[in-house]
C-alpha cells in the first residue's frame, strides 16, 4: 500500500521514544522537512468502570493513545516549529462525553484533547498550530469490531448506535480525513487549540428530550 501511494512505511512501536524519534528523522531525511503531524494511532480495550478495570489493561490503552502521542509530538515539534508546521490530534466524542464502562478509553481521550491545547499554548507563539478532531462512530476496522460485538448484524448494529444521531448514520473514515486535511492546512491558519466534532452532531442531542421524541411529544 505505502509503495502504491509514494508513501513512506516506518514500522514501530508508538509508544517506544526510539520508535518515535527514528520515523520522524526518517520522514524529515526524506521529505527534507516536515509540515504536518497527525497523532491517530489509537487502541480500545481495557473495558469496566472503576469496579472490573484491569489496572494494567488502564496504563496499556494510555501508552498508545497518550503517551505514543507526547513521545510523537515531541519528537516532531523542532521540525515542525522549523516550517512551523501544524499537528492534528485524532480524539473521539468519547473524550468529550462518558460512555458506560469505559474508563480508560475515554479519559485517554480526553487527556489527547488537552496534550493537543498544551502544544496549542506552549508554541503557537512560534508558529505552530495544534488541533483537535474528535469523530463519532466510524466504519473503520475498530468500529466494525464494536459493532460486530453488539449484533450480529454489523449493519444493524451501526444503524442502532446512530440512531439518535441527527444525520442517522455512522461517519465515513474519507470524512474524517477531510477534516483533519483542512486543519493542517493554509485555510485554517488562524485555527488553533480548537476541538471539531466530526459526530453528525450527536453531541448536541438533548438526551433527556428523547423520550418525548419517541412519544410523538
Amino acid at each position: 500500500m505505502a509503495d502504491e501511494l509514494g508513501a513512506l512505511a516506518l514500522p514501530g512501536d508508538v509508544g517506544e521514544r526510539a520508535d518515535a524519534e527514528a520515523a520522524v528523522a526518517a520522514t524529515v531525511e526524506r521529505l527534507g522537512g516536515l509540515d504536518g503531524l497527525v497523532l491517530n494511532a489509537g487502541r480500545g480495550g481495557a473495558p469496566g468502570s472503576l469496579l472490573e478495570l484491569d489496572p494494567d489493561g488502564f496504563a496499556d490503552v494510555y501508552r498508545v493513545n497518550v503517551l505514543g502521542a507526547l513521545v510523537t509530538a515531541r519528537a516532531a515539534i523542532r521540525p515542525l516549529l522549523a516550517r512551523k508546521g501544524a499537528v492534528v490530534a485524532v480524539s473521539s466524542v468519547a473524550g468529550l462525553r462518558a460512555a458506560p464502562d469505559s474508563v480508560a478509553y475515554c479519559s485517554s481521550k480526553a487527556a489527547l484533547v488537552m496534550l493537543a491545547q498544551c502544544i496549542a499554548v506552549d508554541h503557537g507563539p512560534a508558529g505552530v498550530r495544534a488541533n483537535v478532531v474528535c469523530p463519532g462512530w466510524t466504519r473503520t476496522p475498530m468500529g466494525d469490531r464494536a459493532m460486530d460485538g453488539l449484533a450480529g448484524d454489523r449493519e444493524a448494529a451501526y444503524a442502532e448506535a446512530t440512531r439518535h444521531v441527527p444525520l442517522r448514520r455512522a461517519c465515513d473514515p474519507d470524512e474524517v480525513a477531510a477534516a483533519i486535511t483542512w486543519l493542517l492546512s493554509a485555510d485554517a491558519s488562524y485555527v488553533n487549540g480548537a476541538v471539531l466534532t466530526v459526530d453528525g452532531a450527536s453531541t448536541i442531542v438533548d438526551t433527556g428530550a428523547l423520550a418525548f421524541a419517541e412519544a410523538g411529544g
